[in-house]
């Protein structure tokens, strides 16, 4: 009988585990899956956010006032379509009220941003600004103008929604 003396006898290593196997690969996937879930996340709320200030009174009268508008329609073109990204704030508690929102709006022409300023009180909308910002700096007033504000000389033209 011959014994080999020159290679020492291997000791069985235990079968690695799922984790010492992919760790290389689950560790970047797994932190480009967490990135994505919090993108999605933010995202979500977001578009909470703005469909409930798409839904309110002065978004959309303010919306329907400047598509409606004849010098509106002329410089920008028709349709007149709002943007998905707008900004400000809508406080809302029973019949009061405020309201300051900026609205992207474009047509086939060009595009412009809506101004909105408004308070509400018994139930009813007071704008105290109303306008289209033109790309390019022409504004355009979506309010009627108040004779009687005219007359004494004062610029509050103030209109209650309809």
């Amino acid at each position: 009988m011959t014994i080999d003396y020159t290679r020492p006898p291997q000791p069985q290593q235990p079968p690695r585990g799922w984790w010492s196997r992919n760790w290389k690969w689950f560790v970047p996937v797994g932190c480009v899956g967490i990135i994505l879930l919090g993108l999605l996340g933010i995202a979500g709320i977001a578009a909470i956010i703005f469909g409930a200030m798409k839904q309110s009174d002065v978004y959309r009268e303010a919306l329907a006032r400047a598509q409606d508008h004849p010098q509106v329609q002329a410089t920008l073109g028709t349709p007149i379509e709002a943007g998905w990204w707008m900004a400000g704030q809508i406080n809302i508690q029973n019949d009061t009220g405020s309201a300051n929102i900026t609205i992207p709006i474009s047509g086939p022409k060009g595009k412009g941003t809506i101004h909105a300023v408004a308070t509400k009180e018994g139930g009813r909308w007071a704008y105290s600004r109303l306008d289209v910002q033109v790309k390019g700096g022409q504004t355009i007033n979506l309010l009627p103008i108040d004779a009687a504000a005219l007359i004494r000389g004062s610029s509050d033209r103030a209109l209650p929604a309809a």
